[in-house]
């Protein structure tokens, strides 16, 4: 039995953009990719709507991925893959960072996860570096998001590169997906889909 951790924001834990608030398992990309990858895999989703790569949020608590990842990796080890799928809410306006700030942090954090997680044999466990897509117009997010759309648009060239410097696994959703036209920000039921769908074909690579 091989362990895939999930780590994540609210596009993790299936924010739903049009009705809300959340998605049923079956229709969030860890739960697609727990099916696609079947019997022999076990899938732990660990999103949280909010969270960042390092940042502790003036308005919203407790959003910080750096100082969660020890805790929650360390609870669940052993773990032979650790997905990292984080950024989208770095572009916050009040976090002022550009698109390389953004996917460096994600990488740091996966080299984190690479110290902090091990598998059966006391290895280190293999981390999964994930871009999110670029976001699309916003409507009611606009200002929490100001100067966002172009950032997001550059996350495809810095995470690679960033994966490359912290010799982590790569995978661009940009390749599969879109962010909803209805809020900007979150992915629709089929997006989910195709995630999974598209990230258990690069996990089986990755593992097997």
């Amino acid at each position: 039995m091989k362990t895939v951790l999930c780590y994540g924001d609210s596009n993790t834990w299936g924010a739903d953009p049009a009705q809300g608030p959340r998605f049923g398992w079956d229709d969030r990309w860890p739960g697609v990719l727990q099916r696609e990858l079947g019997d022999g895999y076990r899938v732990i989703e660990e999103g949280l709507p909010g969270r960042n790569t390092r940042w502790d949020d003036p308005i919203e608590r407790q959003k910080n991925g750096l100082t969660q990842l020890g805790p929650i990796l360390e609870s669940h080890v052993p773990l032979d893959l650790v997905i990292v799928n984080l950024g989208t809410n770095d572009l916050k306006r009040r976090y002022n960072l550009t698109a390389s700030d953004i996917a460096q942090s994600a990488g740091d954090l996966g080299a984190a996860a690479a110290r902090i997680a091990t598998n059966a044999a006391a290895e280190p466990s293999r981390v999964l570096l994930v871009a999110p897509p670029p976001i699309a117009e916003l409507s009611d997010y606009d200002l929490l998001f100001e100067g966002a759309l172009d950032k997001s648009r550059q996350f495809s060239r810095y995470y690679a590169l960033a994966a490359k410097w912290y010799e982590l696994d790569f995978f661009d959703s940009a390749t599969v997906i879109t962010s909803s036209p209805v809020d900007g920000i979150h992915f629709e039921v089929a997006e989910h889909h195709k995630l999974g769908t598209a990230i258990a074909a690069k996990v089986r690579a990755i593992l097997e």
